[in-house]
């Protein structure tokens, strides 16, 4: 199972729509705030993808969550925007919200710089910001033989 993992789009429903529309397989798209009003926007255009939104500091005036854990294909995932978990000062708070939520995987934006780690059994990601032409995304595939998380520069 792949799933898409975009964050910090910014207003930018045009780079939201080229991400979800490069990655076809991608049963379902994570959006991991700042941008929830195009990602809305997208959940209505592509009906035929599972869509789970969380809520940016800048998502103003919306009832959508700071937080989620979902299970995808026997994984669970935490994912968070990640300013109420002071990421960018380091992924320590984050790291144990999802180790006490069981996670498999940590999903996390605000800091729009990209990275993926595997840190003693937890996958974490951030996906940067997908805002502009030199945005980037992340991939998240599940398959019977693990985890494989990957970040893709828009060109």
């Amino acid at each position: 199972m792949r799933i898409l993992v975009v964050s910090d789009t910014h207003r930018d429903a045009f780079a939201l729509r080229r991400a979800i529309l490069a990655q076809p397989e991608a049963e379902a798209v994570i959006h991991l705030g700042d941008g929830a009003a195009e990602a809305k926007e997208m959940k209505r255009r592509f009906p035929e993808k599972k869509f789970f939104l969380v809520r940016g500091n800048c998502d103003w005036e919306n009832s959508l969550p700071v937080e989620e854990v979902a299970e995808f294909a026997g994984k669970r995932i935490f994912f968070t925007h990640g300013y109420t978990y002071n990421v960018k000062y380091g992924l320590g708070q984050a790291v144990s919200a999802a180790r006490a939520n069981r996670a498999d995987v940590l999903l996390f934006g605000h800091t729009h710089t990209p990275l993926t780690e595997y840190d003693g059994g937890l996958y974490l990601m951030n996906p940067g910001s997908l805002r502009g032409s030199d945005g980037t995304y992340g991939t998240l595939d599940i398959t019977p033989a693990g985890i494989v998380t990957n970040i893709v520069r828009c060109d």
